[in-house]
This record gives structure tokens, C-alpha cells and sequence, in this order.
């Protein structure tokens, strides 16, 4: 078998794409990279457009078209980059519960209340159940990957899936923020009865006493609720809606400012969780809740840059809801957001 660096010389990093099964067409095994991304293929609660379970599939078959060349960390790809395919168990798993949320969920936008239906009631607990195994085995593989020396990237899927990441985070690390890239709060409690919907994976990592600052950036719809529990949170949770941006932008501040004061909002170690729907929607068109606005390609990579640069220490990072297979552009901006991604946490972590 060959050497991590035999395979780096013998890689050609300026040749045709290859289609051979890894990210970007690398040579690289689990065994030989620094950085593994864990895909996770689950769109059970979306509330919206569903598809986005298969969006690791749809990222790595797109990934081939990509130029590994970065000039903000030149040689980034030599650290090592590998994504595990989606494990067959949970793609297996999520084609069976979809359909019975999609029903509850329909059921509860017809007004039927599940209190009063012992099979809705069934439902409910069913896909709650399903989600707490999903949880767990995140947490499980996140936290494997941690403890042989990886850094970890996780792909799903919707964005209730980081949480057992965030979990397995918190264990080693007693303070830490996330920078959440994102069209929603996503800080409902339960949302439609579900414990770990799309719409609470903040409300939930909240309870995380070990995350100390939640940074939203590029938020666009949320419901009232969500705002005051932000406003209530005092300092942790900061702000930076659309409409605060783009107030900014058009009284001639440079975004370039708006970015300044995200990171210095962030303590030193950061968790990035990045949900393409916080891009505008020409980048993500087939994502499950898409809103109009959002940033631009080249201004959430900016922004990436900015924190990468900072001396601050990317802990971990996720990437959601990009849209599934058949999807090709939301495959291709779905995967050079994810290299940018797993190389500003290599750099920031001094793997390159």
C-alpha cells in the first residue's frame, strides 16, 4: 500500500477530474486524511421540499468537475481530505420514514391535532424515535473520528443532523461558538411536535451549556417566537439579518465591515454550521426551505476567509440541505462550499 506521500506525488493535482469514488477525485483513504467528512443522508423532517437526503451523493459525484488550486492556502489538498459515502443503513432508514412524516406533517397543516389522534400520535413518536438513533449514531461516528486525531466535517441532509456533533464537540471543548450561515433561526422548540426538526437544531444546541455564542448570519424568515428567544439570550445569540446587512451595504458600508464584526463576535474556538440555503437561491435552487436573498457565492466565502484568517480554531463544520441527486449546480456549489469549508478548518487547525 502506498504512502500518504507517495500518493501525493504521484497525484496529479492539475489533470483531468477523476471519477474515482472521493471527494474531488483525491487519492487519499480514512486513513490517510486529516479531515473526513461523515455524510449523513436524512431529510425526514423537512416541513418544505424534500430531496436533500441524497445531497452528500449529489456533492460527491459533482465534486469531480472541481479544480483543487485554492490561493488563499495553496497545497490545501495535500492535508488529506476524505468523504465516507452515505452508510446504506440510513439511506434505507430515511426512505421508509419519509413518507410516514411527510402524512403527519401534511396532517398537521390540515389542522388535525395529535393530542386527539392516537395514530398521529403514533406517528410522531415513531419519527421522533428514528431521530434520537440518528442522534446518537452521529455522535458516535463524530466522536471515533475525534478521538484516531481526525477533523471532522459532517454532509447532510437536512439541518437537524449536526447535533450529536455539536454533542461530541462539547465534550472537548468547555467553550465554544458556532457561525450559523443560514435563511432561518432555526430556533423553534419541537417544531410540528418533532423533537429534532430541521427548525430547532439551534434551540436544541442551546441547551449545550459548552456553546457559549451562537452567530447568525443572512437570516431572512423566521417567526416571532424565534426572535424574542434570540433577544432574550442577551449576548449569546447575535444577529446578522439580511435586512441588517443590506441596510449596511446601502448606507455605503463595505461588507468587508459587516464581516469584521461576525468574527468578533466569535470566541477562539468555532464550529461553522452552514446551511446552503443562507446563499441566494440561483446558488441553491433545489434546497428544502429556499428564500428569497441571501449571500452572495463570493461573500460567504469571504466571510470564510476572514474567520480562517483570524487565528481563531475551526473545531468542525457542517454543511446542509444541499439539494439531491439530478441536482447538478446545486451539487457543484455544494461542493466547492464544503472544500472551502474542510480547509479553512485544516489551516486554522495547522494541518497545511
Amino acid at each position: 500500500m502506498s504512502s500518504k506521500q507517495e500518493k501525493i506525488m504521484s497525484f496529479d493535482p492539475n489533470g483531468v477530474g477523476l471519477k474515482n469514488g472521493h471527494f474531488i477525485g483525491l487519492p487519499f483513504e480514512e486513513a490517510d486524511a486529516e479531515v473526513v467528512l461523515l455524510s449523513v443522508p436524512w431529510d425526514v423532517t423537512v416541513s418544505s421540499g424534500e430531496g436533500t437526503a441524497t445531497g452528500p451523493a449529489n456533492i460527491l459525484k459533482a465534486s469531480s468537475q472541481l479544480d483543487l488550486f485554492d490561493p488563499n492556502i495553496v497545497n490545501a489538498w495535500k492535508m488529506g481530505l476524505f468523504m465516507r459515502p452515505s452508510d446504506p443503513y440510513w439511506i434505507s432508514k430515511n426512505e421508509e420514514l419519509r413518507p410516514l412524516a411527510k402524512k403527519y406533517i401534511e396532517n398537521l397543516e390540515e389542522g388535525l391535532d395529535p393530542a386527539a389522534s392516537p395514530q398521529m400520535t403514533r406517528m410522531r413518536d415513531e419519527i421522533n424515535q428514528a431521530c434520537e438513533k440518528l442522534r446518537e449514531w452521529v455522535y458516535l461516528e463524530t466522536r471515533q473520528l475525534m478521538d484516531a486525531g481526525k477533523l471532522v466535517g459532517l454532509v447532510g441532509g437536512e439541518h437537524s443532523v449536526p447535533l450529536g456533533f455539536l454533542q461530541a464537540l462539547a465534550e472537548r471543548y468547555p467553550n465554544f461558538g458556532i457561525l450559523q450561515i443560514d435563511a432561518h433561526m432555526d430556533l423553534r422548540e419541537a417544531y410540528e411536535g418533532l423533537t429534532y426538526s430541521h427548525a430547532s437544531i439551534f434551540f436544541n444546541a442551546l441547551r449545550l451549556p459548552q456553546v457559549s455564542r451562537l452567530v447568525q448570519v443572512g437570516i431572512r424568515d423566521y417567526c416571532e417566537e424565534e426572535w424574542r428567544l434570540a433577544k432574550q439570550s442577551g449576548v449569546r445569540v447575535q444577529v446578522f439579518t439580511e435586512q441588517n446587512i443590506g441596510e449596511l451595504k446601502f448606507q455605503g458600508n463595505a461588507f468587508s465591515e459587516v464581516c469584521q464584526s461576525v468574527v468578533r463576535s466569535l470566541p477562539e474556538h468555532v464550529y461553522i454550521s452552514f446551511d446552503i440555503d443562507g446563499l441566494d437561491p440561483s446558488l441553491c435552487p433545489n434546497t428544502g426551505t429556499p428564500v428569497p436573498g441571501g449571500l452572495q457565492y463570493g461573500e460567504a466565502m469571504f466571510l470564510i476567509n476572514m474567520l480562517q484568517q483570524s487565528g481563531k480554531t475551526i473545531i468542525g463544520f457542517d454543511l446542509c440541505e444541499t439539494g439531491g441527486l439530478g441536482n447538478d449546480w446545486d451539487g457543484n456549489v455544494g461542493a466547492r462550499v464544503l472544500y472551502k469549508l474542510a480547509n479553512a478548518m485544516g489551516h486554522s487547525n495547522g494541518k497545511i
